[in-house]
């Protein structure tokens, strides 16, 4: 019997269409308290929301796996292998897989139930505190694994705003994993120079089950399966939100000083009403919210609600294990950052956002990698020093 944890399931009211609403397993009694608490969606600051990018409109319709028939192609979902590592050419090094005893744990989660936040005008949110455990440091441990395992970034990129042309260096780490709905991985077998087998990685259009590995938006940087260790965390969203997602961005905030601009997560690859699950974990940090300007209605003014959505940001602090969806019109109406700490809270120990999405056309895989993992060096957390630094592979 499937575990899916939907949101029906969850706030759905019981009649026709919707069946009798039901508590996941292991979740605590009862909703949190009323105090406000958001999300931090992490993506490109403002200066990569990328307007001039010439992305198809996006599609409804979903993808359907080809049939290949006979064909020796088979679909890579977790790449991993038998060292409890997940493996592929495009990862700078093997990735664990969860500890044991988070594995064993995950299956329990959410560890709480969702609670709606929609208040506000164009405002659709569903916020669980927690989401990961924070009781017996499950929290804390899924923070330090993926911090000192998964590979960083730390992208720069030239932009021109108005003729201007700006050097950006991005003030965070970062990482993505994923893969657009219109192709998938796969592998295939072939013999080598000594005739033993080797299997050879490519990217298939979902469809015709053609490799696509060449497509323009797939050469410039070669798109990599997302990590068993994060596969699984991308599951559980899916079956407690009822969203479906291809793509993982990670960002590793290392103090106070690493930021986020005001932005949205409105890119036309992602649709148009994006659905977007977000983790934190680590250090507390403020997130703010505040709605897009937006014209008064002709021959009238803004309602009050609405000048205080567009003038008084929403400051939501965001504790480490927490997850919060936003969905519906959020993305179009709505900005949100992180932004910098000073003084005593500078040093905070450091805090990872995981953002889990769905893009829908091809453009958004080679904008997710190039603002997220570019051309520059790999990073590893370095224990011993307390410090991202750069990865050199040892021959």
């Amino acid at each position: 019997m499937s575990r899916k944890r939907t949101i029906d399931a969850f706030f759905g009211a019981a009649g026709a269409g919707n069946p009798k609403p039901k508590k996941p397993r292991d979740v605590s009694e009862g909703l949190p308290e009323t105090s406000r608490d958001g999300a931090h969606l992490d993506g490109p600051d403002t200066s990569s929301n990328h307007d001039g990018l010439d992305v198809a409109p996006a599609k409804d319709a979903r993808s359907v796996t080809a049939e290949l028939g006979a064909s020796q192609i088979k679909p890579v979902k977790t790449p991993r292998n038998d060292d409890g590592y997940s493996s592929y050419p495009a990862y700078p090094f093997p990735i664990p897989h969860l500890p044991s005893a988070l594995a064993a744990e995950l299956p329990s989660w959410p560890a709480s139930l969702g609670r709606v936040i929609n208040d506000q005008t164009d405002l659709d949110l569903l916020y669980f505190e927690p989401y990961v455990a924070r009781g017996g440091g499950s929290a804390r441990s899924l923070f330090e694994f993926l911090r000192s395992e998964l590979p960083f970034y730390r992208v720069e990129y030239d932009i021109n705003r108005g003729g201007v042309l700006t050097h950006t260096r991005t003030p965070r780490w970062t990482t993505v994993f994923g893969l657009d709905e219109t192709s998938r991985f796969g592998s295939t077998s072939s013999n080598g120079a000594a005739g033993g087998e080797v299997a050879i990685t490519k990217i298939l259009d979902v469809k015709t089950g053609r490799d696509v590995s060449a497509d323009k938006f797939y050469s410039r940087y070669q798109p990599r399966p997302i990590p068993k260790c994060l596969e699984e965390l991308r599951l559980s969203a899916q079956e407690a939100s009822g969203c479906e997602f291809n793509f993982c961005l990670v960002n590793y905030y290392a103090s106070g000083a690493d930021s986020i601009s005001f932005h949205s997560d409105d890119e036309r690859f992602l649709g148009s009403l994006p659905a977007i699950a977000s983790f934190s974990l680590g250090a507390r940090r403020d997130f703010l919210l505040k709605h897009k300007l937006v014209p008064p209605p002709p021959g009238g003014e803004h309602t009050e609600a609405m000048k205080n959505a567009m003038s008084k940001p929403l400051k939501l602090p965001l504790a480490s294990g927490d997850m919060i969806l936003m969905r519906g019109p959020t993305q179009a109406n709505w900005l949100h950052s992180i932004p910098k700490r000073t003084g005593k809270n500078a040093s905070d120990g450091g805090r990872i956002n995981i953002t889990f999405r769905r893009a829908l056309v091809k453009p958004g895989t080679d904008n997710y990698y190039n603002y997220n993992v570019g051309t520059g060096p790999v990073y590893k957390w370095d224990a011993v020093n307390r410090e991202m630094r750069v990865w050199k592979k040892i021959l």
